[in-house]
């Protein structure tokens, strides 16, 4: 059980330096990143936390994820058949069912916050593990599974290429920590090739040809 919880503060901490590295970095961001960086073991996080506190600022954070950015933020700005207003209201209803509550001024449907949420049912499973309550910690675990399989794998494959495109090491390396633990969509359609026919065969599908 103590390798469980272990691990669950781990995920909690790699998370919630992810959802850091999304959310604009004002305040003491710099000092929870950092502080973060040290605590987590994946070598790919803590480089971007180094490298984080070089590269970051609210002007590039803009640049990149505001409005014509390269690389938009927003989950909805990936799914162009969804309406924006059924999104959010599902997103915040996920939200208040657990009552997490962001500290961001960022919308419901922004990577920052939707990476912020797992970290905080990471640590809610914690907490009812620690409290000898199961159900609960069940409930958070597969409330966890089902957010990042219905909305963080819709768009994330596609957010971690384009920030690896960016020239930006530190959001580079934190799309593709990100896209690691999110994996490609599993209901995306899978690309289907169609057999190519030799010439001989060719001559059997000629428009015009003898009915059988």
């Amino acid at each position: 059980m103590n390798n469980k919880r272990n691990n669950l503060l781990r995920e909690a901490a790699e998370w919630r330096l992810i959802s850091l590295f999304f959310d604009c970095p004002t305040g003491d961001w710099f000092e929870q990143v950092d502080a973060l960086g040290k605590q987590v073991s994946d070598k790919h996080l803590k480089r971007a936390a180094k490298l984080a506190q070089k590269q970051a600022s609210e002007g590039l954070f803009h640049s990149i994820f505001g409005p014509g950015g390269p690389a938009p933020g927003r989950e909805v700005s990936y799914r162009g058949w969804v309406q924006p207003g059924y999104l959010l209201s599902e997103l915040s209803s996920f939200y208040d069912a657990f009552s997490y509550k962001p500290v961001t001024s960022e919308v419901p449907d922004h990577v920052g916050v939707e990476t912020g949420f797992i970290a905080y049912l990471r640590l809610k499973e914690l907490y009812g593990l620690e409290c000898g309550d199961k159900e609960s910690a069940d409930i958070s675990l597969k409330a966890s599974c089902t957010f990042i399989d219905e909305h963080l794998s819709k768009f994330v494959e596609k957010l971690s290429k384009l920030l690896a495109a960016s020239g930006i090491d530190y959001l580079a390396l934190a799309g593709s920590a990100l896209f690691d633990r999110v994996g490609p969509d599993r209901d995306k359609p899978k690309q289907i090739f169609l057999p190519v026919l030799e010439d001989d065969d060719a001559s059997m599908f000629e428009c015009g040809g003898a009915a059988l």
